[in-house]
């Protein structure tokens, strides 16, 4: 396994280790922080296979995906929906359109 590591990607400094979860299962995860960022991630399992090389660039790829997702405007889809009209409304309009329509038939009858 290897040991915790630093280094420093586009002027910020990750900070990176594995370390196992709190349910004891012995699995380990690479946990990292970042300067000017407050939280602290987890985002992959750590392997026998691990290299310092690819640790960090796993971490650099999923930081940069994360702070691209972060950027991106809030869609509230329900939102989007047109406003409803009031139960029967559509009915409603029908009947009153139909009854201008025999009202003004009846006048030009007239």
């Amino acid at each position: 396994m290897l040991e915790a590591f630093s280094f420093v990607h586009d002027g910020r400094t990750y900070a990176c280790h594995a370390e196992g979860l709190s349910a004891g299962d012995g699995q380990s995860w690479w946990w990292f922080t970042v300067t000017r960022d407050s939280n602290r991630y987890a985002p992959f399992q750590a392997t026998s296979r691990d290299t310092r090389a690819s640790v960090q660039a796993r971490i650099v790829a999923y930081y940069a995906r994360h702070l691209e997702c972060r950027a991106m405007p809030s869609v509230q889809h329900w939102a989007r929906r047109p406003k409803a009209e009031p139960q029967g409304g559509a009915v409603a309009a029908a009947h009153r359109a139909r009854i201008a329509a025999e009202k003004a038939a009846a006048a030009k009858a007239k």
